[in-house]
């Protein structure tokens, strides 16, 4: 089913909605085939990232939908070489979640010389021209790390010293998500951030960046901020093997809400998680079937998260899909 449209450039309606100008219809393709969608992960990072691909992939499955799945590996590299590969295919349509947010300019421009349109989803990307993407599909970072900070303020109990576990450098989400924090919590000159690592949205990075941490700074570190929860999760490790208790003696707030990190807010090990919903793929495949019948869609749209801490973990575990 070869559904296509003209230059997204010359029909963007407004900043922040786009309107395809035109599309073959299908009596000009051949009506039985397969609806083709090329997807660029960045890899499998952590248990979100999973949860995320299993989602486009399950819902796909569901659509009768071929999926072209790529794994970027986290290279950036290897995610351009794979839309070029799509663009080979002449896929309908291409879902990017891009590694890092730069870079992207040139393989974009490629995808619109094709006449095939790109769903940026979960990360989002800097361009000066907005038109080599019809919509970018995803979670607020910045408002997430803000309800973290937030949370932490009013729940501290005079704990001020932090140590914060960055995502992915050069990534979106830790990006906005370490930005934020630190703008919510400038306004509280009483916390300090004592030491800030990367470990790169893996579990073990998190446990061996959190060993060092506690080999240098000790009794010091009140609290843990992690980027995500594989982080934090590592982390839990081990400040557990360095005889310390998460969740009393090392306040522990971190980002995603998988299941396995609502379960240890239930049980007291971390303090607070705050929701980045990874389950994408009904959105994303709505917004490609709009795109290509051509109806306009919103530029940016965003998933809505929530908080759980303990008043609330326990009751939504029986729920959690991820």
């Amino acid at each position: 089913m070869k559904l296509r449209f003209a230059f997204l450039s010359a029909c963007l309606a407004a900043i922040f909605v786009w309107t395809g100008c035109s599309k073959s219809t299908p009596a000009a393709d051949d009506a039985t085939a397969p609806l083709k969608v090329g997807f660029a992960q960045t890899g499998a990072e952590s248990a979100w990232r999973t949860a995320n691909t299993n989602s486009l992939r399950n819902e796909a499955a569901k659509r009768g939908i071929d999926l072209k799945f790529a794994d970027g590996q986290s290279k950036q590299e290897n995610q351009i070489r794979a839309v070029r590969s799509f663009i080979a295919q002449d896929v309908d349509a291409i879902v990017i979640a891009p590694i890092v947010e730069t870079g992207w300019d040139p393989v974009l421009r490629e995808a619109q010389r094709a006449n095939i349109p790109v769903i940026i989803m979960d990360r989002s990307v800097q361009t000066e021209d907005e038109s080599l993407y019809v919509a970018f599909i995803g979670s607020d970072f910045y408002e997430e790390g803000r309800m973290a900070a937030d949370w932490l303020a009013a729940h501290a109990g005079g704990r001020t010293k932090i140590v914060e576990l960055q995502g992915e450098p050069g990534s979106a989400a830790a990006n906005e998500r370490r930005k934020a924090f630190a703008d919510a919590i400038a306004k509280h000159p009483e916390f300090k951030i004592i030491d800030s690592q990367t470990g790169n949205f893996r579990r073990a990075e998190g446990k061996t960046v959190m060993e060092a941490m506690l080999k240098t700074h000790g009794n010091d570190i009140e609290i843990v901020y992690a980027h995500n929860d594989d982080m934090a999760l590592g982390a839990i490790q081990a400040i557990e093997e360095a005889g310390k208790t998460p969740g009393k003696d090392i306040l522990i707030v971190s980002i995603d809400a998988i299941k396995e990190a609502v379960q240890a807010v239930a049980d007291g090990r971390i303090n607070c998680t705050v929701e980045c919903n990874p389950l994408f793929g009904p959105k994303i495949y709505d917004t490609i079937e709009q795109v290509l019948a051509g109806q306009p869609v919103e530029k940016k749209m965003y998933n809505q998260d929530e908080l759980f801490d303990a008043t609330n973990a326990a009751a939504a575990l029986p729920s959690r899909q991820y």
